[in-house]
């Protein structure tokens, strides 16, 4: 089958796209899944340079790529709740720069849901519930979301929001208007942060999610009264590599599978009735992923990156 395959830590040139690499097979209370989309996320290439085996340990040679949608395949000895031919979004076990994976967590893809919408939805709605629920913000209070037009950022506005949540978020001047569309206030980034979130925020922030990381984390303390009275448990970041320094959570593990099913579904259902949607930002070729992530790591890609085999 077509993949994208690396075997050593490095930068975009250590993939390489292959055309015969072995099919997987599934295994018992397995499913593999032909492959219709992949979503590019900053994880894949965090992955790629060694960063974070804390949390993703490889085993070369590795394909990349957490999310996909597509159509099961072939079933593993003990399935029953999948059959061939079922449409499905989530996670994969074997990588999904593929052909074929094999599946992790999935939820049925609706109808009329496309498969790059479908694609892009598993890391992001996932961890953007994941660190809401961390938080534990609810109706009524204000949460302050750092890198909040980013794929994750952009999902998190939504869910939070339509929780009653009043989001303030940060973003480039460029994108206010974006996020004015998914109900957030935005503020820009920079120096003069804290002001500007307190500005805009006037009774106070209740807890912060940082989506991007660079240097946010003493912000966030500040906005919650300071070192020695801050919540540090109302604090949660996925970019930010030394939080722990800050006695923050860095918060990069996937929640049950159950759970996350769950909610992958019901995100699954927002999506296609139009209540939640993530920003597509470009589709490429599989051939093409040292590109995708490159555009990744540039970070100034607005919404999200697609491959499709």
């Amino acid at each position: 089958m077509e993949a994208v395959v690396y075997e050593e830590f490095g930068g975009p040139e250590v993939l390489r796209h292959e055309s015969g690499v072995a099919v997987p097979e599934p295994g018992p209370g397995e499913v593999r899944v032909k492959v219709a989309a992949v979503g590019v996320n900053p994880v894949d290439w965090k992955r790629r340079y060694g960063w974070v085996e804390a949390f993703y340990p490889t085993t070369f040679p590795a394909v990349p790529g957490l999310e996909f949608a597509g159509t099961v395949d072939a079933l593993g000895e003990g399935v029953t709740d999948l059959a061939v031919g079922d449409q499905v979004l989530g996670w994969t076990k074997t990588g999904a720069y593929a052909e074929y994976a094999i599946a992790g967590t999935v939820a049925p893809k609706p109808v009329g849901l496309s498969w790059e919408a479908a694609a892009s939805l598993p890391v992001a709605g996932e961890t953007a519930q994941r660190v809401l629920d961390l938080i534990g913000v609810r109706a009524g209070e204000t949460l302050f979301l750092h890198g909040a037009a980013g794929v994750v950022g952009s999902v998190a506005v939504q869910l939070a929001v339509a929780a009653g949540i009043t989001v303030v978020g940060s973003a480039s001047e460029s994108n206010h208007a974006y996020l004015r569309e998914l109900g957030a206030i935005p503020v820009a980034y920079g120096e003069g942060l804290a002001e500007r979130v307190a500005a805009a925020a006037p009774g106070g922030v209740d807890a912060v999610f940082d989506a991007a990381g660079h240097g946010v984390l003493p912000v966030a303390i500040e906005l919650l009264g300071g070192e020695g009275t801050a919540d540090k448990g109302r604090i949660a970041t996925i970019a930010a590599t030394d939080a722990a320094e800050y006695g923050i959570t860095f918060s990069g593990v996937t929640g049950a599978p159950d759970a996350v099913r769950a909610a992958l579904t019901a995100q699954a259902r927002q999506a296609v009735e139009g209540t939640l949607a993530v920003r597509l930002a470009e589709t490429l070729p599989l051939k093409e992923a040292a590109r995708a992530q490159e555009l990744s790591e540039s970070g100034h890609v607005r919404g999200k990156l697609i491959l499709v085999p």
